[in-house]
């Protein structure tokens, strides 16, 4: 609510971009009056122009292939998708809770909810985009299998996998929890064949439709993604983020643009700036998942960090990284173990990312671009 009225208010005061339209042409965003877009402003803005015209014209072109289908599916509409946004994050973070409490015990599980609420990129939970749906279907995913629970497991993962594409990486880890059980029972694995059949069935409905089949493959040529090299992007992001250091010492105001689909935001150098120092905090929450939690959450960690990183976007290698890792719970698991095992660390840290949260939602309100 808090984080609400914050977006609200940074829209009747900053007012919206005046390249908003160029964005959302069909005014998908804003179908309710001024009252009613003006209080649904913190739900509907930039990728939710492309769930909702999914949602209402299904696959028409190369780059709506990049979105895949389950959210617009489920969501139909603003209101349609705030509502499901709402209700998934919130399944979402119960089963991050009792996740935590099962490897961690309670005070880690309550501390790890509070700070994906508080990361600065978790706005996006309750947008009208995919965050929340795939949040609770892949804490779902591993919660069922640490239950031993396999059939929910295969199809929590299924439905990942037909909601973003880094949902096949879950049979990383689903796998690796399988080799762990005692007794190893073969039929168990053979029900984590259905995890690749969300990609497989979103393809097949693609080819049936008269579209290509493989169009999800190559979309990200459409969004200015190409592969560098495995995790090459690190690399390059550390180049762009000394590049931005160096030209905002030096004064010059340059701006620097990407291309993407409908116009031509204005990312500043202090952006890459933002998006390193996400993947530099990082770092040290992957080493703590290595060394407190058992191998399979590091494992999906790294394979899940390997396709934004492969597949950087050129001048922004490390583009929408914050909402990339947004879904990346293992991190929180031990950043809440971590936090509890020190006076203040769990208050210091939750203020500090949810002041940073409240300004990138204001950003994300007035149509300026985050992540």
């Amino acid at each position: 609510m808090v984080l609400w009225l914050v977006a609200i208010a940074a829209v009747e005061i900053a007012g919206i971009s005046a390249r908003a339209a160029d964005f959302d042409p069909e005014g998908l965003t804003r179908p309710y009056g001024e009252l009613g877009n003006l209080l649904l402003a913190p739900a509907a803005r930039w990728d939710s122009v492309w769930f909702l015209s999914i949602a209402h014209d299904g696959y028409s072109d190369a780059a709506r292939t990049a979105f895949f289908p389950l959210y617009p599916l489920l969501a139909r509409g603003v209101v349609g998708g705030l509502l499901l946004s709402f209700a998934a994050s919130l399944i979402g973070l119960a089963a991050l809770h009792r996740l935590g409490q099962i490897e961690l015990g309670e005070p880690a599980a309550r501390a790890a909810v509070w700070l994906i609420a508080c990361f600065p990129a978790s706005f996006f939970l309750t947008a009208v985009y995919s965050e929340g749906l795939f949040l609770a279907l892949s804490v779902g995913a591993l919660l069922a299998a640490r239950r031993e629970r396999w059939v929910w497991a295969a199809v929590f993962g299924c439905l990942a996998a037909a909601t973003r594409s880094a949902g096949i990486v879950l049979l990383v880890p689903l796998v690796m929890v399988w080799w762990t059980q005692r007794p190893r029972r073969g039929r168990d694995a053979a029900w984590l064949a259905l995890v690749p059949l969300g990609l497989a069935a979103y393809c097949a409905g693609l080819a049936i439709a008269g579209l290509d089949g493989l169009a999800p493959f190559h979309a990200q040529d459409v969004w200015f993604r190409s592969f560098a090299g495995p995790f090459a992007g690190a690399w390059d992001g550390a180049v762009a983020a000394f590049d931005g250091a160096r030209q905002l010492l030096s004064g010059s105001r340059t701006p620097v643009y990407f291309a993407r689909a409908g116009g031509d935001p204005y990312i500043n150098a202090a952006h890459n700036l933002e998006l390193f120092a996400a993947l530099v905090a990082a770092v040290p929450a992957l080493i703590g998942v290595w060394r407190r939690l058992p191998p399979a959450y590091g494992a999906y960690v790294v394979v899940a960090l390997a396709l934004p990183l492969s597949w950087p976007v050129e001048p922004q290698p490390l583009m929408s990284l914050p909402r990339f890792e947004l879904a990346l719970f293992p991190l929180f698991l031990w950043l809440g173990w971590w936090a509890v095992r020190g006076r203040r660390r769990l208050l210091v840290l939750c203020g500090l990312m949810f002041a940073l949260q409240a300004l990138a939602v204001s950003e994300f309100a007035t149509w300026h671009w985050f992540a």
